[in-house]
């Protein structure tokens, strides 16, 4: 670490869930799955890896969160295309919970008169 960068080489993007810091070959081992499986769930667009220069695949910790659920999902015997559908739905309906919520809170700090 230097005083130009005090956070080292990599600027503090550990901590950051979206920097795509794992390859293929450690993703599916942090997973205990293959990469034929990340390579499935990525063909199915249920998450998209970002590339390297060199082409090759690198996950962030977010995307491994979706691929471990994925995976859960596939270990109970659901078809990998269900698995992903279902969490893709899944996030559709957290994030129309979290606007609906966005929505009551506005509407109970708004003063009588915007209810009349």
């Amino acid at each position: 670490m230097t005083a130009d960068n005090p956070m080292g080489p990599l600027g503090g993007r550990l901590d950051d869930d979206d920097y795509p810091a794992y390859t293929m070959g450690r993703a599916a081992e942090m997973l205990g799955t293959t990469q034929g499986f990340l390579r499935a769930i990525g063909e199915a667009r249920l998450i998209t890896p970002l590339r390297s220069a060199g082409g090759h695949r690198r996950y962030s910790r977010y995307q491994l969160r979706i691929a471990a659920r994925a995976r859960e999902l596939v270990d109970q015997g659901t078809p990998i295309e269900a698995a992903c559908r279902i969490i893709i739905l899944e996030d559709q309906l957290e994030e129309a919970q979290r606007i609906n919520a966005e929505y009551r809170r506005a509407a109970g700090t708004a003063g009588p008169e915007a209810s009349s």
